[in-house]
């Protein structure tokens, strides 16, 4: 049994309640000596027992006190759950009397990893709790609670037993070649077969790179020379004044950031500063950010003036060609004399015109619709998408080595290396230094 941990578990704050969480070897125990109730050790396990936690005859709070009993508790271990008023105080006056009793104070995370520690839940489903925690829109949330129903461990799963019953035929004729009635593993049999499991893979990961958008939210630059309205179209996009407007040139100097949700994407704005000539230094640094931001961004938002195109607009046309990019020209109130060729959504930001359009457009470069229409399960985690990027190499480099006539030890090295690989994505076989970094992102508490 793993030492008696414990933590608060709701977010810092006042509120109506607040829960101080413990678990491990003889926490009910433990409780039970500072707590003036029902006998928590002969209560029965999944109740709420009424009572007041007392420490050296001082009452600290009332309380309920939620009991429960391994194996069928969160971490498989006992478990208490101490229910208090809301107050920041109180709260952690009691998590300091159980520090004081023997308990350990939890690490980020401890909760959940010694869940799969103890074999409740895999890797996919530790990660989709932290999912599900984050969850800034609906897809995202759907796909985090079929990952905690074990739809993506089932889905990765059956790629490993295809992948081993395949293993499990080329074994039988290395080893035992004098087996009659063993199928013998030549490449007419076994690229058919990979063939179908490399599609299979393909279609998982191109729906998990969408999905890591959905997950992660677009890096978005709002990029444009001086007084174009990059910061007017910000504070519309936010709702908000989040950026200073004026028709100054060089007002906004340094990176102004914020979150926006369209429909079911996060954009990560980042507002820049006018990219231009500019002798002032303060201004000068805000606008070398702004390229270091254009260089990172996942999509640009090109706003361009419609009353008047420069060499500077012509400049950053040429700089921002092969990325993800919407034109965006503003100020359609005002006599068109851009002339630009290429597509481009024209808006006010100044009073909101062609703000759905733009937000459709977003969407439609997001590939969004793609996911909406597709009941499919996959994968939404930059570590597992990785994983299944490289059991796919690994898959194709057993078909190439196939199609080349190689000996089927050789091919079977990739196949066992994409089952390997697979295996990492649900935990299996991961290392101490993997799952330390994994669950140590989770908040305390959890």
């Amino acid at each position: 049994m793993m030492d008696a941990i414990c933590a608060i578990a709701t977010p810092y704050g006042s509120g109506a309640i607040s829960i101080v969480r413990a678990s491990g070897k003889d926490s009910i125990k433990m409780i039970n000596e500072i707590f003036r109730g029902p006998d928590l050790t002969k209560v029965a396990s999944h109740t709420i027992s009424y009572g007041s936690i007392v420490y050296e005859g001082e009452v600290i709070d009332e309380v309920l006190v939620s009991v429960f009993l391994p194996p069928r508790t969160y971490t498989k271990e006992e478990c208490v759950e101490i229910n208090c008023h809301g107050g920041m105080f109180v709260t952690n006056k009691i998590l300091e009397t159980l520090l004081k009793i023997g308990f350990r104070l939890a690490d980020s995370g401890e909760f959940t990893k010694r869940a799969f520690l103890n074999g409740r839940i895999d890797l996919t489903q530790a990660e989709a709790v932290m999912d599900i925690i984050s969850s800034s829109n609906n897809l995202m949330l759907r796909n985090s609670n079929k990952a905690l129903r074990k739809e993506v461990t089932k889905m990765i799963t059956s790629l490993r037993e295809r992948l081993l019953a395949l293993i499990a035929k080329i074994e039988v004729n290395i080893d035992y070649p004098e087996y009659d009635d063993a199928i013998e593993m030549t490449n007419e049999i076994i690229i058919p077969e990979l063939l179908e499991i490399k599609n299979s893979v393909g279609e998982i990961l191109e729906h998990s790179r969408i999905g890591k958008t959905i997950s992660c939210g677009i890096n978005t630059a709002i990029i444009g020379r001086p007084n174009v309205g990059k910061s007017s179209l910000l504070n519309m996009l936010l709702e908000e004044d989040k950026a200073i407007v004026s028709h100054y040139a060089g007002t906004t100097r340094d990176t102004i950031e914020g979150k926006l949700n369209i429909g079911n994407i996060t954009l990560n704005l980042i507002d820049t500063a006018g990219i231009r000539e500019s002798d002032d230094y303060v201004e000068q640094i805000g606008i070398n950010k702004a390229k270091e931001v254009l260089e990172m961004a996942e999509l640009v938002l090109l706003v361009l003036d419609n009353s008047c195109i420069t060499e500077y607009d012509l400049e950053l046309l040429k700089l921002t060609e092969g990325k993800n990019r919407i034109i965006i020209l503003n100020k359609m109130d005002l006599n068109n004399k851009a002339n630009i060729n290429e597509p481009h959504i024209m808006i006010s930001a100044l009073n909101g015109e062609g703000m759905k359009e733009l937000e459709d457009e977003i969407l439609r470069i997001a590939k969004v619709s793609e996911l909406n229409q597709v009941d499919a399960t996959y994968l939404t985690n930059a570590r597992q998408i990785a994983k299944l990027d490289s059991a796919y190499k690994a898959i194709i480099d057993a078909i190439n080595s196939s199609k080349e006539y190689l000996p089927v030890d050789m091919v079977e090295l990739d196949i066992k290396k994409a089952w390997d690989t697979l295996g990492e994505i649900i935990g299996i076989a991961s290392g101490d230094e993997l799952i330390n970094e994994l669950f140590s992102k989770f908040c305390l508490g959890k």
